[in-house]
């Protein structure tokens, strides 16, 4: 019977005479191989210093093109807002971007001679599935008198949510008062963590541009994604289509728009915000939105071009 020590002694003359082939091939095979080798790391290295300048290029180019549409924004939008008020919704996400895209849409509105009402951000525990009830409470215990007949009547926390917040953020015609108890309904879905206010918000805005970043991801990121769909629609119902939905990409709620027909049709959207083209293009459908045309613009799936034409509009004065 073969013992232990016969297969220890076995191994080890395996090992060793691998050991033995493998040095006897190297010192053979030195010289040609250790040339390969330096040959693939220097056309690596070539290559990496190539994709660094490509990079930097690239770069430099964007910031050329920025700058460029920041400083040809006022001729394209000056005025075209005046006397209109503006309000800001994004949704809230694990991009970062947002926030910067959002800024620099102000200042576009801004240059269009809007007034901005302020922004509100739409928390991840408003769009979680898990909330729909708990917003279905919230809604009923806060809504105002005067607008708690219009909302709908289907037992959706969300999208009844949605109109509340609608209803007392929006009016589809300029200069119409704030509805009473619009602050405290606020305050509430504040104070629960569902949205986040900035600015005054005391005046009901006529206009709405929506700040969008990456789509949803997780188990509920289906119901998540559709909420924020809700968000959009029902500014829309409230607004008669004076909405624009601007995300940092094609994916996520400007594509949930783009798909979705009954929408896509009073809702235009921008799928590059997070340049300073997609932020012009932002506020130029705006202006297009309220001469009565959609469009979607950008450099991803759906987009038509990436500006909309010039368009004059009656202010809202």
């Amino acid at each position: 019977m073969i013992n232990f020590r016969y297969h220890v002694v076995s191994l080890a003359a395996v090992f060793l005479a691998l050991a033995i082939g493998l040095v006897v091939g190297t010192a053979a095979a030195n010289g040609p191989l250790a040339d390969d080798l330096n040959n693939q790391v220097n056309k690596i290295t070539d290559e990496k210093e190539q994709l660094r300048d490509d990079l930097d290029q690239s770069r430099a180019e964007l910031k050329k093109n920025s700058d460029f549409a920041t400083e040809v924004a006022p001729m394209l939008l000056n005025g075209k807002l005046a006397g209109r008020t503006a309000l800001l919704v994004k949704i809230d996400g694990s991009d970062k971007d947002v926030d910067t895209a959002a800024d620099g849409i102000a200042a576009m509105l801004q240059t269009a001679g809007a007034k901005l009402t302020g922004t509100v951000t739409v928390k991840e525990k408003f769009t979680a599935a898990a909330s729909d009830n708990t917003l279905l409470d919230l809604a009923e215990s806060s809504a105002p008198p005067a607008i708690s007949g219009a909302l709908p009547n289907n037992g959706k926390g969300q999208e009844t949510s949605a109109a509340l917040l609608a209803a007392v953020l929006v009016a589809d015609k300029p200069g119409t008062p704030q509805v009473d108890g619009a602050r405290a309904v606020l305050s509430a879905y504040q104070s629960g963590g569902y949205i986040g206010l900035d600015g005054d918000l005391k005046t009901p805005a006529d206009v709405v541009i929506v700040v969008a970043g990456a789509p949803a991801t997780g188990k509920d990121a289906k119901e998540r994604n559709a909420a924020a769909l809700t968000v959009v629609s029902r500014l829309d119902v409230a607004l008669a289509g004076d909405v624009v939905v601007a995300g940092l990409s094609a994916n996520g709620l400007v594509s949930s728009v783009r798909d979705d027909a009954s929408i896509a049709k009073d809702v235009s959207t921008v799928d590059n915000a997070f340049t300073a083209y997609g932020q012009v293009a932002a506020v130029m459908a705006l202006v297009e939105r309220l001469g009565g045309k959609t469009g979607h613009y950008g450099i991803g799936n759906g987009a038509t071009s990436l500006l909309p034409k010039t368009a004059s509009v009656t202010s809202g004065s």
